[in-house]
């Protein structure tokens, strides 16, 4: 355990290696892009006025907005808003996302006004220590429990590091933390929201309030150790090599607003209709093999953002008309898109038991699409594109960014916040980037 707590309080930017340096820059820039990208929709304007209602405090802020709230509250938002809008960055092994309840958990820690800075390089740690704590967590949760948690249940772990490590609380009360943050953080059920998509999402807003909260109880003497998913015996072994093997590394990106387990069957699509000049109007049927997380993603009209986020064939058939997928393809206005909806209704999904065996560490789809002259053109195996086997560049995902924050930001605007991103390591105060993420221009284009 005080390997652990160690971990949290004492690793600095000079012992990280130059690929997780790296990598927690491209996560960064990843998480925001789809924060600001997430801010446009009802979602994120529901939580953010509730945030300003229930969680009144001081010294953490709303992205995009600036009114000021609580840290837990401003972690509470900032994080649903993120998941708003599922193009955020995931673990396979986690089966979820460290990073929308980290990065806004890191944020929240920072005051605006401080006398004592907090570094670019320092704000990054943190990312890092976040992410690490919180990824090992989630593979403990899921070896040990015997439901399918969201990411949220395991996320709060994480988020507790980064308010202990900013806390500077003694090695005890970051035990209690941590604690207190697996007791409380949201054990909702994945499957659930699967099978009824709403606006629940996957619990990483209400984790990494969960974990700041726990660090502020923590911080007054509340107890709650031990963490089981950290201190059991039986999850020792997924504790051994922190600090050494770098599970951020692993990080998959989505090139798509949807669920990562629908964007096997879309790449597969989109290359089948590339190599053969697919059209729509062309299309007779399609038929999906995939593993059986992902047939249960089966909404094919759905009535809600949300519900088209956690379908399989109505992303498939607007990414066949359309050639992408983003937030104006999947917001209310593109639900009723006669021509998506006929294609969506010729999609049948068939599970494929290899490549249910091999989930999460691999998610695989093959697709085969019949024409209306009845040819059939077959996928083969194929897996999501931007995973840590063939990771997109950089160059790919700041071009991401920009689609993501387009709409949402002026052109200005935007770039000036890629690059502050982007440097932010050299940063001598973190401070001003968080105040970058706060104003709202009437000019932008959120909500």
């Amino acid at each position: 355990m005080m390997g652990v707590i160690n971990f949290i309080h004492e690793t600095s930017w000079k012992d990280l290696p130059e690929d997780v340096r790296r990598q927690a820059r491209r996560c960064l820039l990843d998480t925001l892009g789809a924060g600001i990208a997430g801010s446009r929709t009802r979602l994120s304007q529901i939580v953010h006025d509730f945030a300003a209602a229930v969680f009144g405090g001081r010294d953490a802020h709303l992205w995009l907005d600036g009114r000021e709230v609580s840290p837990p509250g401003a972690a509470l938002a900032n994080g649903m808003t993120i998941d708003s809008l599922d193009i955020h960055d995931g673990h396979p092994l986690a089966k979820g996302h460290a990073g929308a309840a980290i990065v806004p958990a890191v944020f929240a820690m920072i005051p605006l006004k401080h006398p004592k800075k907090i570094t670019g390089a320092e704000m990054l740690t943190t990312v890092v220590i976040g992410y690490e704590i919180a990824l090992r967590a989630g593979i403990a949760l899921h070896a040990t429990a015997c439901d399918y948690h969201t990411s949220g249940a395991w996320n709060a772990l994480g988020s507790a590091a980064v308010a202990a490590r900013r806390l500077k609380l003694s090695r005890e009360k970051t035990r209690h933390a941590l604690g207190i943050a697996e007791y409380h953080g949201p054990r909702s059920q994945m499957m659930r929201g699967i099978d009824y998509p709403t606006m629940l999402k996957d619990g990483s807003g209400w984790g990494a309030m969960a974990g700041l909260s726990a660090a502020c109880l923590a911080k007054e003497s509340f107890t709650g150790a031990p963490a089981l998913t950290v201190e059991a015996e039986e999850v020792k072994g997924y504790w051994e090599d922190l600090g050494q093997n770098w599970l951020m590394i692993g990080q998959y990106f989505k090139p798509h607003a949807v669920c990562r387990w629908a964007q096997p069957a879309i790449e597969a699509a989109l290359m089948l209709q590339q190599t053969h000049r697919l059209t729509p109007d062309n299309i007779k049927q399609v038929e999906v093999h995939t593993f059986r997380e992902a047939v249960r993603l089966n909404s094919r009209c759905p009535l809600s953002t949300e519900e088209a986020q956690y379908s399989l064939p109505f992303p498939l058939a607007t990414a066949l008309v359309n050639g992408h997928l983003g937030l104006h393809e999947l917001n209310e206005s593109a639900l009723t898109d006669p021509i998506v909806l006929k294609l969506s209704g010729c999609i049948e999904l068939i599970e494929d038991n290899r490549f249910s065996s091999r989930f999460p560490a691999q998610r695989f789809a093959r697709v085969i699409i019949e024409t209306q002259d009845d040819n059939r053109h077959d996928s083969g195996e194929v897996e999501a594109r931007w995973d840590s086997v063939d990771p997109p560049s950089d160059r790919e995902l700041r071009e991401k960014f920009r689609r993501l924050v387009q709409g949402a930001l002026l052109a200005d605007r935007a770039e000036q916040l890629e690059e502050l991103i982007w440097r932010s390591s050299d940063l001598p105060d973190a401070a001003s980037l968080l105040d970058a993420m706060l104003k709202y221009d009437e000019r932008d284009g959120r909500g």
